[in-house]
């Protein structure tokens, strides 16, 4: 689930670290999280897959500046910039990582609780607007209001009602936020994204309270369309944080 992906983690992580808010130590502890171990293979440097604290001096030690999250679907490649083997790898994943300055782009591969993150050329991307983004989510939130006020999930689907009280703990300052240097409005930005993939993911494993077809497909544009804009918003917010 992209709330809680090594992406996110690894991308405002290595930006905190990269500005000097935080050591690599600190930020390789932060992006393997909850996980039992991440590893990446393919840098130049390092034949060998790289433990998370290696993999990151290497990366600044090969001139990394920034480090910019994309998260792509089929038909909205956000964040990609090329070149075409690197983005069809993105794409299979999900997620990736693209690390300016370096030319590189990270791809991770979740193997149970651990993450194999692969090392490809990669382009960096267009930066992300985020005013423009945090404002397509909100009208995204607007848009799919009534959507979201049939859809009542606890009440069609008890069994997943202990996962939307996790949903509403997101970006509740327990460890899950954004690191640090990131400004106040990119944290809430960040959280109010993260929690609409959530509510979307949830809703989308079925047709919730639909009665006909129309209404189904109503319903799952609408729940897509929200799931888009909170994907921009994410990128957005992890983009490299702007001093002051």
């Amino acid at each position: 689930m992209l709330t809680t992906s090594a992406s996110v983690r690894f991308t405002v992580w290595s930006n905190a670290m990269l500005t000097g808010a935080c050591d690599p130590d600190t930020a390789a502890h932060q992006i393997l999280g909850d996980d039992v171990g991440h590893h990446v293979a393919g840098l130049t440097a390092h034949p060998e897959p790289a433990t998370l604290p290696v993999a990151l001096n290497l990366l600044r030690a090969t001139g990394t500046t920034q480090a910019h999250l994309a998260l792509p679907i089929p038909g909205d490649p956000i964040g990609l910039a090329g070149p075409p083997t690197f983005n069809e790898a993105a794409l299979e994943s999900g997620e990736a990582v693209v690390l300016t300055g370096a030319g590189i782009g990270l791809v991770p591969a979740y193997v149970g609780p651990a993450v194999q993150w692969t090392a490809l050329t990669a382009t960096s991307p267009m930066p992300a607007d985020f005013g423009e983004a945090d404002r397509g989510l909100r009208m995204a939130l607007i848009d799919a209001a009534e959507s979201l006020a049939a859809l009542d999930v606890a009440r069609w689907k008890p069994e997943i009602a202990d996962a939307l009280i996790d949903i509403r703990k997101i970006g509740s300052g327990r460890n899950d936020d954004l690191a640090p240097g990131y400004q106040p409005r990119a944290v809430k930005a960040a959280a109010t994204a993260r929690r609409c993939l959530a509510i979307a993911d949830a809703a989308l494993e079925d047709d919730g309270a639909a009665v006909t077809g129309a209404e189904a497909d109503a319903r799952r544009r609408t729940l897509l369309d929200l799931a888009a804009a909170a994907r921009r918003a994410l990128v957005a917010a992890c983009a490299p944080p702007v001093p002051g």
